[in-house]
């Protein structure tokens, strides 16, 4: 039987089972117990052949020349460089065995602990399975404290990075590195006279410690919301709803002032503590509109009262004007005169004396 190994093929040639030597490209015949077992040749690691275990193959001279051997030892991975460009990682622990066809470059890499070393470069992590690297991504205004098997490491600026998944877990929480508003919406609180009001604030702060925020404050947003919660019950809980709303500036600096004392705790710089909202119930929000609507007209009364007593002393002071000067008092006539000649558009005379009653109209002449 004739048997053809091309250039890119390898040829095993057994005996009775065992293995006499590598042959090369070319024709070979087989018969009886001679067999020829043909293997493919590539860049990748050598597959083991079916009837010859690796480490035969490893004893023959021959065989030995035309192979290069990658070794993986325990707690570190290989990188497999082919013609001078990154192929692969060798992860299993075992030897990889490569046809010399290519020019083949191995370099170790360290993954007893999860930290990658500063000179694998991080564009090959494209190139591997996400089951074997675990990505943290920290985002701008953000620090993200580290954690390896839940134990703090250290704080990660913004920024990507990348770490082993091996036998310790990798994980990280994320803080504001800036001045941060937050939102606390009210629950229901009794006032000192039994009213009901709901009352939302807003809390600037910012993270003064960070590593004592990860490594000793267990969820200091709960608990920046909690103290906010009964700073605010015990306020309102001593005064009548007419004190707290005539004086929201007294609530908001008694709150900043305890919010801030408790943010030194919490190791955070609590700037502000402000009331947003003060939410009444329906009825007593309608009580306190026609409250307000009463007081408001009581206030227009009052002003037009004011107005009227003014004008009719002005009234006055005119009439004690023109009675004591005839001069004022013509001209104050030409001047009602002259506001009907405006509004008149027309005149049509149906009989009578029209000079004359225009005579005694402008002269004042009432003989006529």
């Amino acid at each position: 039987m004739k048997v053809i190994i091309n250039e890119n093929q390898r040829g095993l040639l057994t005996v009775n089972g065992k293995f006499v030597r590598l042959l090369g490209a070319g024709r070979y015949r087989t018969w009886g117990a001679r067999q020829i077992e043909v293997l493919d040749v590539g860049s990748s690691a050598m597959r083991p052949a079916g009837s010859v275990p690796m480490h035969v193959l490893e004893r023959d001279a021959g065989f030995a020349a035309q192979i290069v051997r990658a070794d993986v030892r325990d707690g570190e991975y290989v990188m497999h460089f082919v013609d001078g460009v990154f192929r692969e990682l060798l992860t299993d622990a075992g030897r990889y065995y490569f046809w010399k066809d290519y020019a083949h470059e191995f370099r170790p890499v360290d993954v007893s602990t999860p930290e990658v070393a500063q000179d694998f470069p991080a564009m090959y992590f494209s190139r591997l399975a996400s089951s074997l690297y675990t990505l943290i991504e920290v985002r701008e205004r953000e620090r993200a404290a580290l954690y390896f098997d839940r134990k703090f490491v250290r704080f990660l600026p913004s920024g990507r990075y990348f770490f082993w998944r091996r036998d310790v877990a990798v994980s990280a929480v994320a803080y504001p590195d800036c001045a941060v508003q937050r939102e606390i919406v009210g629950q229901e609180i009794l006032t000192a006279d039994k009213v009901s009001l709901r009352i939302n604030c807003i809390c600037d702060y910012a993270i003064a410690d960070f590593e004592r925020v990860a490594t000793q404050v267990e969820d200091y947003e709960r608990q920046l919301h909690t103290a906010v919660q009964l700073a605010l019950r015990e306020y309102v809980g001593k005064y009548r709803i007419d004190e707290i709303l005539e004086n929201k500036e007294a609530l908001t600096e008694y709150l900043t002032g305890v919010i801030a004392q408790k943010g030194k705790e919490l190791f955070l710089d609590v700037r502000r503590a402000a009331v947003r909202d003060i939410i009444l119930p329906g009825e007593i929000r309608d009580i306190m509109n026609t409250v307000l609507i009463a007081e408001k007209r009581a206030q227009a009364n009052v002003i037009t009262r004011r107005e009227e007593v003014a004008s009719t002393r002005s009234l006055l002071n005119t009439a004690r004007l023109m009675d004591e000067n005839a001069t004022l008092y013509k001209l104050k006539e030409w001047e009602y005169v002259e506001r009907i000649c405006e509004k008149v558009g027309s005149i049509n005379v149906s009989g009578g004396d029209l000079p004359a009653q225009l005579v005694q109209l402008l002269t004042g002449d009432r003989t006529k």
